[in-house]
Formats: C-alpha cells, structure tokens, sequence
C-alpha cells in the first residue's frame, strides 16, 4: 500500500483534527464515558479522507494515544486507555472510518452513506459496551444504559452534522482544486 505525499499529509492533518475534537469534552457525573466530538471527527475523516486514508488517519491517532501523547479525551494518553473502560469505543474508530469511507467512494448515494454512519456508529457501541462491560463487572444491560443510551441523540446528530459538512467539503475543494480522491 504506497501513499502519495497528499494523503499522508492529510492522515496526519486528520488525525491531528481528532485529538482537537477530543479534547471538546464535558464528563458525566453517571459514566466514565465523557461527551465528546470523537464521534464527529472520525465520521468527518471517512467521509473527506475516503477507507484507506480515514482508516489510517484514526490508527495514527490511536498510536499517538497509545504512545502516550494526550490526544485522548480530557488530555489523556497511553495504553491504559486503550485497555481502559473506554478503550473499546476508541479502538472501533479505524473500523467506523473505514466503513464510512468505504461506502461513500463505492456507492456515493445519501441512503448508502447514511446507513454506513449509523452501522459505523453501532460498532464502535458494540465494542465500547463489550469493553466497558468486562473491564467494570457491568451486564451488557447496565453498560449500555451507562455507555450508550445517554449518548444516542447527540451522536446521531453528529453525524448528520459531519455528513453535511462532509459533503460541502468534498464538493468545494475536492473538486475546485482538481483534487478528486
């Protein structure tokens, strides 16, 4: 897999967006779970960056994370993290990118790209409310409620925010600046 010199610039550029909107966080008094744009910046990636590069753009994140770099939530960093309770919503961003960036080059339809954000956004609950669950001695029940549920509208809501603004970005300066992916 060779990138050019533009789409690892833009991997870096991306990743770098994530841990800014990471860093937009507000804990909750009921969950170990902050609010946070994570949400919107991967689905902006997928979408602008398209598989591969949104893929690698949310791994770079994830290993300067993973490294130690506070570019999780509330200035945080390291493998604890990323085998923490949260660990699991994180470490399913590569996959909701890849989805989302995968469905939109291939099929390019609102319906299609639309189903990919909220199939996107389910994995990253699968595997947030899995992890949470066995790291905390939570049901799958209790973690959802702690996880999920408080986190349902707003994220959806990211998502439509990320797709529109997703899409004006590809139409503007894709194909103003004949940069067509």
């Amino acid at each position: 897999m060779k990138l050019t010199t533009r789409q690892i610039i833009l991997c870096g550029l991306f990743a770098a967006l994530i841990s800014v909107f990471a860093q937009i966080s507000i804990p909750l008094p009921f969950t170990t779970v902050p609010f946070t744009l994570q949400i919107f910046g991967i689905a902006i990636t997928g979408l602008i960056l398209g598989a591969k590069c949104g893929f690698i753009s949310t791994l770079i994140y994830l290993i300067l994370g993973a490294i130690g770099i506070p570019v999780f939530a509330q200035f945080s960093g390291g493998l604890s993290i990323l085998f923490g309770p949260t660990g699991g919503f994180l470490l399913g961003y590569p996959l909701m990118a890849f989805i989302i960036g995968y469905t939109r080059e291939r099929f390019q339809s609102k319906i299609s790209t639309s189903i990919s954000m909220i199939l996107g956004l389910a994995l990253v609950y699968a595997f947030g409310t899995v992890m949470f669950s066995f790291i905390t001695g939570n049901t799958i029940l209790q973690s959802l409620i702690y996880c999920v549920l408080p986190f349902v509208a707003v994220d959806l809501l990211k998502l439509l925010l990320a797709y529109i603004i997703g899409e004006t970005v590809c139409k503007r300066v894709f194909s103003s600046l004949n940069l067509a992916k």
